[in-house]
C-alpha cells in the first residue's frame, strides 16, 4: 500500500499543482491530515478520487513517505483503483464507501 505524488504540472492561480493519490482512502486522508491539506479539497467527484496539492505540500508529502511517480506509473495506479472498485475487492469496497460518504458533504 502507498501514497503517490506526480510531478507538478497544473496551474491554479499562481500555484503549481500536482496529484496526490493512494491505494486506499484511509492512506490518502491520513496523508493530507499529516501535511496540512484541508479535506474540503478532496476531489471525490473526479474520475479518480485524489487531492490536488501545491508544490510545497508535495515536498511535505514526500518527506512523510509519499512516493514520486511519473505519468505512466500514475496511470497504472489509477487503473488499479478503478479495477478494485469494479471488482468490489476489499480495497474497492473501501473506496466505494468513502465516495458514498463524501459526495454531497463538505469535508473540513
Amino acid at each position: 500500500m502507498g501514497v503517490y505524488v506526480d510531478q507538478p504540472q497544473h496551474r491554479f492561480g499562481w500555484m503549481l499543482m500536482c496529484h496526490l493519490l493512494a491505494d486506499t482512502p484511509t492512506e490518502l486522508h491520513a496523508m493530507v491530515d499529516r501535511i496540512g491539506v484541508a479535506r474540503r479539497w478532496y476531489q471525490h467527484s473526479a474520475s479518480t478520487p485524489h487531492y490536488d496539492i501545491a508544490k510545497g505540500k508535495r515536498a511535505l508529502a514526500i518527506a512523510h513517505g509519499a512516493l514520486e511517480v511519473d505519468r505512466h506509473e500514475l496511470v497504472a495506479i489509477i487503473r488499479r483503483i478503478h479495477d478494485a472498485i469494479r471488482r468490489r475487492t476489499t480495497v474497492g469496497l473501501a473506496w466505494a464507501e468513502d465516495l458514498r460518504c463524501t459526495r454531497g458533504f463538505a469535508q473540513t
